[in-house]
C-alpha cells in the first residue's frame, strides 16, 4: 500500500487518515499547530470549559459510521451522546417565544399553532415536507458522492419544489429563502426561523437559493446533538482512533510546499528543509493555504471556484455564579429586532454595527458538569455572524469588544440577572478563527448547496495536479461537521478505490 502525506489535523483530515490507515495505508499527518482539531478547540480556564468551534453535532450518523468503518468500538463506547430536547428554543423580536421538540414533526406543528397562532404549524409542516423533496434530490451528489465532473447540472438545476405564487398578474416560485419566507410561510417569525439556519452558517437568505431549505430540514429530520463534555470530545475520539490505526502524527510542524514530480504530487516540503516522500497527498487547508503551497490558484477537477467573502463568527465565552436552572434550554435563538438592518451590516454596504445593533445571538447553556468548577456555577457561550476581518490591530480588537457587548445585552433577554453573575468572559474573534484554520479573515465554510449558479458548490476533492486531494469544509462537500465527515470518506473512496469511485452504497 502507499504513504499519505496529510496536511492539517483537522476534522476532515482526521477522518480521511484513519479511513486510509485502516485500507493499509501508511499515513502521516503534519499540522503546523499543536494539537488536533482545527476548528473544533477548546478553551479552559478556572474550573471553565468552552467549546470555540461547533456547539451541537447535527447528523452523528456520518461519524458512527466513521468509527463502524476503523475499528471494533462503536462511537458511543468513545463518547457520550445526548439528544438535546428541545432542540432549540426561539424568541422573535416581537417577543414572542417557542420551544421546538426533537426530530418531531408533529410535536413542532403544535408548537407553533401554540405559540404563533393557528395555521402557523401547519405552514411549517407543509414547507418540511417540500425541504424533504428538496434533500432527497440532492443529498447523494451533494453529500455522498464525488462531485460530478458535470457540476453544472447541479448549479442550474433548483430542487426546491416551490409553491406558485401569484404577484402582479404573474405566476412565480420562490428562487431564494427569503422569497419561501415571504410567499409560503407568511409569517415574519416564521421566516426569522427558516432564515437562522442560513444565517448560522454565514449564508445571506436574501440570495441563498431556495435549496438551502434543507439546511432546517437536517436538522428537523435527524435531531440535534451533544457531546458530553463539549465537541471537542469528538475530535479527541476521532484523534485516538487514528493513533489506534497507527497515523502518525507530526504537530508544530509546517508544511511550506507540494513536491512535485512527474507532473504529480510526490510528498510535501517541510518547514525545516526536509521532504516528506508520498504516493498520494491530502491538503485539509484552506484554499488560500493551497495556493500558497503550489504557488498558484488550486481549483477541483470539476473548475468549481472556492466560496469567496463569506462571513465570519464572534464568540463570547461567559463564566457565571450560580447554577444552572432546572428546565433551561440547550439552546436559544434570539431574533434581531432589525433584521433588514442585520443583513445590510452583514452582506450589504455596511462595514460595521451601530451603537443600536443588536444581532441575532445563539445561546448555548448546557447541562453539563465537565464543562464547571460545580454545580453553582454556569458556563454559558454566545455566538453571533459578523463580517470576516481582514485588518487586524487595535481598531480591531476594539470593534469586537464592543459587539461582544451587544451580545451580552442580547442575552440578557433569556439569561436573567446575567451582569450580576458575570465572573469574566473571553471573546474569541475572526482573527482566532483565522489563526486556527489559515483562512482568510476568519471565515466559515457553509455546506454544498445546489442552484445559484453553482455560487455555494465547493471544488471536488480531485484537483488539476493527480495525486494531490483536498478535504474538509472548504472542499466538496463543504463546510459544517457532518460534511467534513463525509469529506475525509469520500477521498479516503477516491484513493482506495481510484476515479471509478462513486461515493457509498
Amino acid at each position: 500500500m502507499g504513504r499519505i502525506a496529510v496536511i492539517g489535523a483537522g476534522m476532515g483530515a482526521m477522518a480521511a487518515a484513519a479511513r486510509l490507515a485502516v485500507a493499509g495505508h501508511r499515513v502521516a499527518v503534519y499540522e503546523h499547530g499543536e494539537t488536533y482539531g482545527g476548528a473544533v478547540g477548546r478553551v479552559e480556564r478556572d474550573g471553565f470549559a468552552f467549546d470555540t468551534g461547533p456547539g451541537l453535532l447535527p447528523l452523528p450518523a456520518v461519524w458512527r459510521d466513521l468509527f463502524v468503518k476503523t475499528g471494533k468500538e462503536p462511537l458511543e463506547a468513545c463518547v457520550e451522546l445526548v439528544q438535546v430536547d428541545p432542540s432549540s428554543r426561539h424568541v422573535f423580536a416581537d417577543g414572542t417565544e417557542v420551544a421546538l421538540p426533537n426530530a418531531s414533526r408533529a410535536g413542532t406543528v403544535t408548537a407553533l399553532d401554540e405559540a404563533l397562532g393557528a395555521g402557523t404549524g401547519d405552514r411549517w409542516g407543509d414547507f418540511l415536507v417540500r425541504a424533504r423533496e428538496a434533500w432527497d434530490r440532492t443529498r447523494r451528489p451533494l453529500l455522498e458522492e464525488p462531485l460530478w465532473s458535470d457540476w453544472l447540472v447541479l448549479a442550474e438545476r433548483e430542487p426546491y419544489p416551490s409553491v406558485p405564487h401569484k404577484r402582479l398578474l404573474r405566476t412565480r416560485r420562490a428562487a431564494t429563502l427569503a422569497e419561501i419566507g415571504a410567499w409560503e410561510l407568511r409569517d415574519p417569525r416564521l421566516t426569522a426561523l427558516l432564515e437562522s439556519h442560513a444565517l448560522a452558517y454565514g449564508l445571506d437568505p436574501r440570495v441563498a437559493p431556495a435549496s438551502a431549505a434543507v439546511l432546517p430540514y437536517l436538522e428537523h429530520a435527524f435531531g440535534t446533538w451533544y457531546v458530553r463534555g463539549g465537541l471537542r470530545e469528538l475530535a479527541r475520539a476521532v484523534y485516538e482512533r487514528c493513533v489506534a490505526r497507527r497515523v502518525e502524527f507530526h504537530f508544530g510542524t509546517e508544511v511550506t510546499g507540494i513536491l512535485e514530480k512527474d507532473g504529480r504530487a510526490a510528498g510535501v516540503e517541510l518547514a525545516d528543509g526536509s521532504v516528506a516522500e508520498a504516493d498520494f497527498v491530502v491538503a485539509g487547508v484552506a484554499p488560500a493555504v493551497l495556493s500558497r503551497l503550489r504557488g498558484t490558484a488550486i481549483r477541483g477537477d470539476g473548475e468549481v471556484s472556492p466560496q469567496k467573502g463569506l462571513p465570519s463568527r464572534l464568540t463570547v465565552l461567559l463564566a457565571l455564579r450560580g447554577g444552572r436552572p432546572e428546565g433551561t434550554a440547550h439552546r436559544t435563538v434570539v431574533h434581531a429586532e432589525d433584521r433588514e438592518r442585520e443583513l445590510d451590516l452583514l452582506f450589504g454596504t455596511g462595514t460595521s454595527s451601530g451603537p443600536d445593533t443588536r444581532p441575532t445571538v445563539t445561546v448555548l447553556r448546557p447541562d453539563d458538569p465537565r464543562l464547571v468548577p460545580d454545580a453553582e456555577h454556569e458556563a454559558i457561550r454566545l455566538t453571533a455572524v459578523v463580517p470576516a476581518q481582514l485588518n487586524g490591530g487595535r481598531a480591531e480588537f476594539e470593534g469586537n469588544e464592543r459587539h461582544a457587548q451587544h451580545l451580552i445585552d442580547v442575552a440578557e433577554r433569556v439569561v436573567p440577572d446575567l451582569r450580576e453573575r458575570l465572573l469574566w468572559h473571553e471573546v474569541r474573534t475572526p482573527t482566532d478563527i483565522a489563526e486556527a484554520t489559515g483562512t482568510e479573515g476568519g471565515a466559515v465554510p457553509a455546506p454544498s448547496l445546489a442552484a445559484a449558479g453553482g455560487a455555494l458548490l465547493h471544488p471536488a476533492n480531485t484537483t488539476a495536479l493527480p495525486g494531490l486531494f483536498t478535504v474538509g469544509g472548504w472542499s466538496h462537500p463543504g463546510g459544517g461537521l457532518p460534511h467534513a465527515g463525509m469529506s475525509g470518506a469520500l477521498v479516503a473512496g477516491l484513493i482506495v478505490e481510484g476515479p471509478e469511485f462513486r461515493g457509498s452504497q
